[in-house]
């Protein structure tokens, strides 16, 4: 078996569970996520309250601390999505993210990018919350926070799952009070 490029960062009962294509270059050399300099991945993170401080990418695998996980569909190559090898982004990659997520069923599972989100939907779809469920967790697209997807950005779509998580942890809270 190959060994994946990055290892996942899952765990049960996560908040967020956030699936990327494939590792960029830099992030394949560096052995972190979202290592490129210019990636705005960690300074979203904290902009929109997902963490307490900004997280630099070697500490990825603290992420679950925070409620928040990590994976890509291509766990065996990387490079830019129009690198990656025919099917690097097909059925069966997307059916092993669905297990994972089906194993340790956080609330919410989001795509960083629309290539990624629409590759495991097998459709089209825009930014946002999707109607398609992975047992009880709900499924969102965002814009890719990577420097090559710049013309794409948009930081109000994480700051909108980031404020849908809070909500339905109040709700939780409440349920359970």
């Amino acid at each position: 078996m190959i060994s994946p490029v990055l290892p996942d960062v899952l765990a049960a009962g996560l908040r967020i569970v956030f699936c990327g294509t494939a590792a960029g270059t830099v992030s394949a050399a560096r052995g972190a996520y979202y290592a490129h300099p210019q990636n705005k991945f960690w300074p979203t993170l904290f902009a929109a309250g997902l963490t307490p401080r900004l997280l630099v990418p070697a500490e990825f695998a603290s992420l679950p601390s925070y409620g928040l996980g990590l994976t890509d569909i291509a766990k065996t190559t990387f490079g830019m999505d129009k690198q990656l090898a025919a099917g690097a982004l097909g059925r069966r990659a997307c059916e092993a993210v669905r297990a994972k997520i089906e194993a340790c069923q956080p609330r919410v599972i989001a795509f960083t990018s629309l290539t990624a989100g629409r590759s495991f939907l097998r459709r089209d779809a825009g930014f946002g919350e999707q109607p398609e469920r992975i047992g009880e967790t709900s499924v969102w697209l965002l814009p890719s926070p990577s420097p090559a997807a710049a013309w794409n950005w948009n930081e109000g779509w994480w700051r909108a799952l980031a404020d849908s998580a809070r909500q339905q942890r109040s709700s939780t809270a409440a349920a359970e009070g």
